[in-house]
């Protein structure tokens, strides 16, 4: 008797999956190498559900790439560009007889923290997810934006200057997760230049002050962005994810450096009442939880 959902994460490297229930607990995890074809990948994909096929009463799908919740047809695919105009909706409808919802990766962990995580209760907030480039969602009236061409929230694109939108003039360039650690190794001298364990070791020594101007101006351009998103939106809360949201100095620097351009600024500080700033509840498995938070929200199960 089918009791639970199936979610799958479709991320660059690995396409994580599991079993969810209704309240949101985490049952038989696992992944594999994500393959770079869409034939491979649909077949790594039915190997996975098949078995699980009477069991499940439906899909949750978070992949990168814009996303059109009602038709589950992916634009672009970001990391994936072979899933550019595929519908998962109509491959499990068609395949498995399946419902299947799908949601943007950034905009899925948005969710996971709207339904159980630290944006649980706030009607206007967002999520920040700090990687290759920024994802993220944003919660207005408690629910998830999705924009007129389903790219709210796509804060890599923010420009820094009024300068053209070259590269070095968007925020993903010099808020990504990824160049942080690349430039921080650099510094340190590491051998292996995406070791982030080894980076923040060293930061919270702070005894390399060439490493601490980096990381504090890092934390300033994501302070700077938050400040910019609550002139836009007067959010209550901002939360912070991706794999560097693990670290605590991280979410203090941001928060310091917040408090910092703030206090220059009479007319800020003076305007707005200050917004909290977390890391998200869910890192590794945020996607999948809000994968299947979207299914029940277009089944009208939450």
């Amino acid at each position: 008797m089918a009791h639970g959902y199936l979610a799958i994460d479709i991320g660059g490297t690995f396409v994580k999956h599991a079993t969810i229930d209704h309240s949101g607990n985490i049952e038989k995890e696992n992944k594999f190498k994500t393959p770079y074809n869409l034939e491979d990948l649909l077949i790594a994909i039915q190997e996975v559900v098949t078995p699980l096929q009477e069991s499940i009463k439906g899909v949750g799908i978070s992949c990168p790439g814009r996303v059109d919740p009602e038709t589950g047809i992916i634009y672009n695919g970001g990391a994936l560009p072979f899933l550019h105009e595929f519908s998962f909706k109509k491959f499990f409808s068609d395949r498995f007889g399946l419902e299947c919802a799908v949601s943007n990766d950034g905009k899925a962990a948005a969710l996971a923290e709207l339904w159980l995580g630290n944006l649980k209760g706030v009607a206007n907030g967002a999520a920040i997810v700090l990687g290759t480039g920024i994802g993220g969602g944003i919660i207005v009236d408690g629910k998830l934006v999705q924009g007129n061409h389903f790219q709210a929230g796509e804060l890599s694109f923010l420009l820094r200057t009024p300068a053209p939108a070259e590269m070095e003039n968007v925020i993903a360039y010099t808020t990504s997760a990824v160049y942080f650690i690349k430039r921080a190794s650099g510094i340190l001298h590491l051998a292996d230049d995406s070791d982030g364990v080894a980076v923040f070791q060293a930061i919270v020594k702070k005894d390399n002050p060439q490493l601490t101007e980096l990381f504090e101006t890092y934390c300033r351009e994501i302070a700077w962005m938050i400040l910019n998103l609550q002139a836009t939106l007067d959010s209550q809360r901002i939360v912070i994810g991706g794999g560097i949201s693990a670290q605590e100095i991280l979410i203090e620097e941001i928060n310091r450096q917040y408090h910092l351009l703030r206090d220059v600024s009479y007319f800020f500080k003076n305007s707005f009442y200050p917004m909290e700033i977390q890391s998200c509840a869910f890192r590794s498995q945020a996607n999948l939880l809000g994968a299947i938070y979207q299914l029940f929200l277009e089944k009208d199960l939450a």
